[in-house]
């Protein structure tokens, strides 16, 4: 019975020394966390409120566990109010999320006056970060691309001339595309390419338009950040 009652009675009652420091550690190590999202951003698309976005997630998390406290009914009732809101920002790279997450984690760290796991825990997932942004860990390190050419109709000597060129900069070339143009007087090929080393691509666009018979050439690299 008074375990019932202490589960559905007052939540615990916090000093104003405590709300402060949870605020404030909340507050700091969100700014960390922040910190080396952006440092550590490499897409196109970045954005400002997103950063303010995670260290003010962090304050609010941490604000709704000190008035959580210990009331079970409490909890429950600010869970249902939640599920009622709808956030319907989409967020495209899951590593956004992550850091979401991760201010979340904090900021219930700190409500719950934990605060050696919230500091510990940032100072782990700030290293990592840091490490996978420094490291070639998880990175495909293939040197593809798309080259487009132009060639009159009837150059088939011309093109399998071409192809044994690109193969002294290519590991492998795989025909993807190829239309007729200029009311059947041209034909327009399309090439996806693998470079062996990525200092070959002026050298191989030099080679792909000096061949005779060769217009409109151009080539256009993958690049990891760039979704197509």
């Amino acid at each position: 019975m008074n375990e019932f009652m202490q589960a559905f009675g007052p939540s615990q009652i916090l000093g104003l020394e405590q709300i402060i420091c949870a605020l404030l550690a909340s507050f700091v190590l969100s700014i960390a966390l922040a910190s080396v999202y952006r440092w550590t951003y490499q897409g196109l698309s970045y954005s400002r409120s997103f950063v303010h976005t995670l260290v003010l997630a962090s304050i609010v998390t941490a604000i709704l566990i000190m008035a959580i406290g210990n009331n079970l009914a409490r909890g429950l009732g600010i869970l249902g109010t939640l599920a009622i809101v709808r956030f319907r920002t989409p967020i495209r790279d899951p590593r956004d999320i992550i850091f979401l997450f991760a201010c979340l984690a904090i900021g219930i760290a700190c409500g719950a006056s934990v605060f050696h796991i919230a500091i510990i825990g940032t100072l782990f997932f700030c290293l990592v970060a840091v490490y996978l942004h420094r490291s070639p860990f998880a990175s495909l390190r293939v040197y593809e691309g798309l080259l487009h050419f132009t060639l009159p109709s009837g150059s088939d000597g011309t093109l399998d001339k071409l192809q044994k060129d690109l193969l002294l900069y290519c590991s492998s070339i795989v025909l993807v595309a190829m239309r007729e143009s200029s009311q059947g007087e041209a034909i327009e090929y399309s090439y996806q390419i693998r470079l062996t080393d990525p200092t070959y691509q002026a050298e191989l666009l030099e080679t792909v338009v000096k061949t005779e018979a060769v217009t409109d050439a151009n080539l256009l690299m993958h690049r990891a950040t760039v979704e197509i």
